[in-house]
């Protein structure tokens, strides 16, 4: 008899490589949450428990230089994600959306999916402890029906600053809650 593993969900996860900049961008996501009133305003209008600047801003690469030292940095990641992957891509992949979140004590991002990208990712930039973990959802779960419950069915994944996590964007994923006394800030951002 034989059992073999198929179809595995690939899931990257490194640090970003300059903790210099980590710590710039933690200025540069505050100074964006003080000036930005639009994505506040959205924010607000979604139960959005802190400031994204999803809605708001498309353009902080050339708005800010440390986003785009940060972008370059991304871009090898994804590229090394990408060839482990086996992806069989005829050009690289490029950046689509980048937006920086800072999420304030009790708030949650329920679960969700990145369509119209093939990998989406986060980098954590302030995670203090007890802020939330990421929850990965195994993508066979809508269709498992009456399969009995196994371990796995949900990952949980604690970020540390200067994370990079990757994964393809229609891996199911949520935000657990901050249950820290301070803000989380992360910045997301998807590849197409």
């Amino acid at each position: 008899m034989t059992v073999r593993d198929l179809f595995a969900t690939q899931f990257y996860d490194a640090a970003l490589g300059d903790p210099g900049l980590v710590a710039e961008l933690v200025d540069a996501c505050r100074d964006l949450a003080a000036e930005d009133g639009a994505g506040r305003r959205w924010s607000k209008a979604h139960g959005y428990r802190g400031y994204t600047s999803y809605a708001s801003l498309n353009d902080l690469p050339l708005r800010d230089p440390r986003f785009g030292d940060l972008v370059r940095l991304l871009d090898r990641h994804v590229a090394a994600f990408a060839r482990q992957a086996g992806f069989e891509l005829g050009k690289k992949l490029k950046l689509d959306s980048l937006w920086v979140n800072v999420l304030r004590p009790g708030g949650t991002h329920s679960g969700h999916i990145h369509p119209h990208s093939v990998v989406s990712g986060t980098l954590y930039v302030a995670v203090p402890p007890g802020s939330g973990a990421l929850k990965l959802e195994d993508p066979r779960l809508p269709l498992m029906m009456a399969a009995p419950s196994r371990p796995g069915t949900f990952v949980y994944i604690e970020p540390a600053e200067g994370s990079v996590y990757l994964w393809e964007s229609w891996l199911r994923h949520e935000v657990m809650p901050n249950a820290a006394r301070h803000d989380r800030i992360s910045i997301s951002f998807n590849y197409r």
